[in-house]
């Protein structure tokens, strides 16, 4: 990893709140869907480690948490670099006293047809879409299994079940990502840890912006409201368990 963690904490949460006594990775913590998600748990309770490569987005972010009497940890990491990844796991395990909950949100683009699509974007893409959140599920497993809670939340995208041209290797990587967590939903369901999928359409983010400039950024998805359902698959584990969520934005049409 790139730098010494930094622990933000305050007074510890109310008994009461949602996700009290749990401890969280968000990968792509640093801005956008990963930024709303790590910000939405703190407050209901939870520690949150906070990864991505930027340190002084992490460290802003840890800041704003603690304004809000959560408890934080940035953690600067490479996902393209596999020793940041078993770092990761150990630093949050050491400096929070466990892990319970995983969000592999982290992502990048790779936009333009197959035919001009290069050997080293390709291997980009997938090493962070797809082998990035494979290394971190493997490391976290015996952590989250010993918390008695576990759960695993991959973001994937519309893409991770359908097909845009222009977004083939990006598409190829979330497909991966879906077949992947649909295989490990299994795996680990004996040892009560729970793996959920979301798969949005464009959302207000720079990436989306890239991938569709010709949207328009009003009608989008905001990045609180997937942090929304993320919360939501946390905090109700009953016997109804969501594997898979699609989430478009209201004006664009029904994906089935």
């Amino acid at each position: 990893m790139n730098d010494t963690p930094s622990v933000r904490s305050s007074a510890n949460p109310a008994a009461g709140a949602l996700l009290a006594g749990q401890m969280a990775i968000v990968t792509g913590a640093s801005r956008g869907i990963g930024r709303a998600i790590a910000l939405s748990l703190a407050r209901a309770g939870a520690a949150v480690a906070l990864a991505a490569r930027s340190a002084g987005a992490l460290e802003r972010l840890a800041n704003d948490i603690e304004a809000q009497g959560g408890r934080a940890v940035a953690i600067p990491t490479d996902l393209t670099r596999d020793s940041d990844l078993p770092a990761l796991v150990e630093t949050v395990v050491t400096e929070l006293g466990g892990l319970s909950i995983l969000v592999n949100n982290a992502g990048m683009g790779v936009y333009g047809a197959v035919e001009h699509t290069t050997n080293a974007q390709w291997d980009a893409i997938m090493t962070v879409n797809a082998r990035a959140p494979f290394i971190l599920c493997r490391e976290a497993i015996p952590h989250l299994r010993a918390s008695g809670r576990g759960t695993i939340v991959n973001l994937s995208s519309v893409v991770g079940v359908k097909g845009y041209i222009n977004q083939g290797a990006y598409t190829a990587s979330k497909h991966a990502l879906m077949g992947l967590s649909k295989v490990l939903a299994q795996e680990v369901q004996a040892d009560g840890i729970r793996v959920h999928t979301i798969c949005p359409g464009a959302v207000d983010t720079d990436m989306a912006t890239q991938a569709r400039p010709d949207l328009d950024r009003a009608c989008v998805i905001r990045p609180a409201e997937i942090a929304e359902i993320v919360l939501f698959l946390l905090t109700h584990r009953g016997n109804a368990v969501i594997d898979d969520v699609h989430v478009r934005r209201a004006s664009g049409a029904p994906w089935f």
